[in-house]
């Protein structure tokens, strides 16, 4: 009785409607307060309530329920309580065809007992908040609680065992009634009772009474089919959006984001609401069988075939996407599942048949007449799977044999046009007379004819999934968005390439944001500025004969092909400009070294180090980037063994002990013979084409390489406009949301861009080492 001497001192904080909804009709507040030590004692959360086997336990249970409440009746002095408990006693009886609707139920209140206890604790009692409706969505839209949807379900069961039991009381009082009229004539036939006697009139007074019963029963038997209508309308809407909720889901996981592919609860809820609805329609043709066509009856009807027309055709989803790059003359694989494929009729084969659409179609919402493109095994059958419970039409050997394209706009590319796949077709479901036409369509597609075309096709499928709202027109997407909605997508997508969970920090993301915009300023706040999808794969970047998209993609190929695991342990320092590296290695001897992603060469990564100058002093050099070719032939642990001039990682750990994990291990003599031979890396020096303007000594430099008495301009405040590397982006989090353990940045513990001078500067990036000396512990 612990939890309801701590609740019991609560219930006057609480809501009316939180009382309602706590404490439902069929299981009121005085079951949980007479019945409370005997309800905790019992093992409520050990049922499982799909388990029917268990059933006789939980109507055990329901009968102990009865008698007890029975007893406390029995022994309550106070005559209103006393008939009010068995009034409620026999209530419970609504359980009696599905005792574990009852465990459900109390499992339920228990549930919601403990989480308001808790809330209130945290809270500092009172008052109660309003039990939470479920985490956001990513895009900031609060999404209906899961368990919600079952809680729902759940009353609506409840709901309909009350109708039918309000019918077979109507059914026995009519009964009843029968028999008096019956007796009132054989009484009256007799002829020989005074029309006065008391018999008579006790008779009379019987079937007035009955009569007056039957009639307040038969407008609650009304009333409650008109709620539970209702309550289905309403619950059957939060499914259909939780199943718009779980398509965005899959959309939004393009670029990496979390997606839950189970579909087997959204089923369950399906198929339940279907049984509620079914239920339903009979009880409203009862009703008609037994009153006539009465009031209200053909809207109650009409919504009950809207709701079932509305739930039929929701529930074919596409399970498994295409491709979202699709190649023309090569196969792929698509799976569309039904939700209520169990309940569809038997007999005939239901054929799913799929097509190509337009974007123009696919805003029509109708099977278009006019094909655009032709399809190879287009057709597919749905199976059930009784493994599973599933009923799924599997697309295995698909193909797009030729599309016939739209007359672009401008400088529109054939990469920029979007499709999609249309699958319907005609089923008919149990307990319904006619059949059903249902469709639905794919996430977009980019229909494509050489694999040269593949990055600018899949830059609008990114632009498409990450920027696009929930509900949209298809498949309308903005022009321009916020550089900080450009930073998080940039971020899921590399991790989810690369497979990795170290993200792209904030100073990688600024050197981005440097780079779309082509502003080097490193003060500038670029959170809100909007980028453009030309910026992002329309427009090359200056100097370059590539887009911002296809420079970004070719970096995250070879991080994933080649080097996930040298930045997943932070040995690269990632997305940075030359300009910055005389900041982090001006102080540093020479062969120190960095490794960092080149921004001159799609898939490159290069070595910048220290290196003598031929005046005696130091210079910064830039090895030639290394591709994935080149990696492929001699690995970057390899290569770093071989270069000469490099000796030290930075800040200051010997490379052959920080990269020695990542080295071959010679190979031993051919058995034929022949002597074995490796490929060395050789870098020459003195050549002067890599280098950047020699270092001074005891000279503090900025990042583009001035000395800084001279970088700034006349109007140029050193306070504000400070060219250290903390003031390049005070405005970004220190790393993406959400995301597991992290890269740490050599900058991220810097001091005020204010006070920071290149003392603070070495503190700041020796973190780096630190996360170094990690990896060699």
């Amino acid at each position: 009785m612990a939890l309801w001497a701590q609740m019991t001192p609560q219930l006057q904080f609480l809501s009316t409607q939180i009382l309602n909804e706590l404490y439902p009709d069929t299981f009121p507040l005085d079951v949980r307060h007479y019945l409370a030590s005997w309800i905790e004692e019992q093992k409520w959360e050990n049922f499982d309530v799909d388990n029917m086997e268990q059933e006789p336990q939980a109507r055990r249970l329901l009968d102990q329920m009865v008698h007890l409440l029975q007893e406390v009746a029995q022994h309550n002095p106070n005559v209103v309580e006393r008939v009010k408990l068995q009034h409620i006693s026999r209530n419970l009886s609504v359980f009696q065809q599905q005792p574990m609707q009852l465990v459900r139920t109390v499992r339920d209140i228990l549930r919601k007992e403990r989480h308001l206890l808790t809330q209130g604790m945290q809270s500092n009692f009172p008052p109660f908040q309003q039990i939470p409706q479920g985490p956001p969505a990513t895009n900031g839209t609060p999404q209906p609680a899961r368990e919600d949807g079952k809680t729902d379900v759940d009353n609506l069961v409840l709901k309909v065992l009350e109708i039918q039991n309000c019918r077979q009381t109507l059914h026995q009082l009519q009964e009843d009634l029968n028999w008096e009229k019956q007796e009132m004539e054989s009484m009256q036939g007799q002829n020989e009772l005074d029309p006065q006697h008391s018999d008579l009139v006790t008779r009379q007074n019987r079937i007035q009474q009955l009569e007056f019963n039957y009639s307040v029963c038969a407008k609650k038997r009304m009333q409650l089919l008109q709620e539970a209508v209702c309550a289905l309308e309403l619950c059957q809407a939060s499914l259909i959006l939780r199943i718009k909720s779980w398509r965005w889901e899959q959309h939004r996981a393009t670029i990496g984001l979390h997606f839950d592919d189970n579909l087997g609860p959204l089923q369950t809820w399906c198929e339940q609401l279907l049984g509620v609805n079914s239920n339903l329609r009979q009880e409203l043709m009862l009703v008609k069988r037994d009153h006539g066509v009465v009031e209200q009856f053909h809207t109650l009807q009409e919504s009950l075939a809207h709701v079932l027309q509305t739930l039929i055709q929701n529930s074919l989803v596409v399970d498994k996407q295409p491709p979202q790059v699709i190649k023309t003359q090569s196969k792929f694989s698509t799976t569309v599942r039904y939700l209520l494929g169990e309940k569809m009729a038997p007999g005939k084969p239901v054929l799913l048949k799929a097509q190509i659409i337009t974007e123009a179609q696919a805003r029509q919402g109708v099977v278009p007449n006019e094909n655009v493109g032709e399809l190879i095994n287009s057709t597919a059958i749905l199976e059930h799977n009784t493994a599973s419970k599933s009923t799924c039409a599997t697309f295995r050997n698909m193909s797009i044999r030729k599309i016939k394209r739209a007359d672009r706009k401008g400088s529109e590319s054939v990469t920029e046009e979007k499709f999609a796949l249309l699958f319907t077709t005609e089923l008919t479901i149990t307990g319904c007379e006619s059949p059903y036409t249902i469709q639905t369509i794919s996430l977009p597609v980019v229909v494509i004819v050489h694999g040269s075309q593949e990055i600018n096709a899949m830059a609008t499928i990114i632009w498409d999934c990450a920027f696009s709202e929930p509900d949209r027109v298809p498949f309308v997407v903005p022009e321009r968005v916020p550089w900080k909605k450009m930073c998080e997508a940039l971020s899921s997508k590399f991790m989810s390439e690369v497979q990795t969970q170290r993200c792209l920090d904030r100073y990688n993301l600024h050197f981005l944001a440097q780079k779309i915009f082509d502003q080097p300023d490193i003060n500038e706040d670029f959170s809100n500025m909007p980028v453009s999808w030309a910026q992002f794969n329309k427009e090359v970047l200056p100097g370059r004969n590539f887009t911002f998209w296809q420079w970004f993609e070719g970096v995250m190929d070879l991080t994933k092909k080649c080097l996930r695991d040298y930045w997943s342990e932070g040995l690269i320092f990632g997305f940075i400009g030359k300009q910055h590296l005389h900041v982090i290695l001006q102080n540093k001897p020479n062969g120190t070294f960095l490794l960092r992603f080149s921004d001159s060469e799609i898939g490159g990564i290069t070595i910048a180090y220290v290196g003598p100058s031929d005046n005696g002093g130091r210079k910064i050099q830039n090895i030639q980037p290394f591709t994935k070719k080149d990696l492929d032939s001699a690995g970057l642990g390899d290569r770093i063994r071989d270069i000469n001039c490099i000796t030290h990682v930075y800040p200051d750990l010997p490379k052959n002990e920080v990269f020695k994990k990542f080295f071959t291990v010679p190979s031993p003599p051919n058995p034929d013979g022949y002597l074995p031979f490796k490929l060395t890396t050789v870098v020459n020096p003195g050549d002067q084409r890599s280098s950047t303007a020699n270092i001074p000594p005891d000279t503090p430099m900025d990042m583009f390489g001035q000395p800084m008495p001279t970088v700034y301009g006349p109007n140029m405040n050193p306070a504000i406009f400070s060219p250290l590397p903390q003031s390049t982006p005070p405005y970004m989090p220190e790393q993406m949301s959400g995301q597991g353990p992290l890269y740490q940045s050599p900058m991220q513990q810097a001091p005020s861009s204010e006070e920071i001078d290149m003392e603070a500067l070495e503190g700041i990036l020796s973190s780096f080492c630190q996360n170094t000396n990690k990896d060699l512990n």
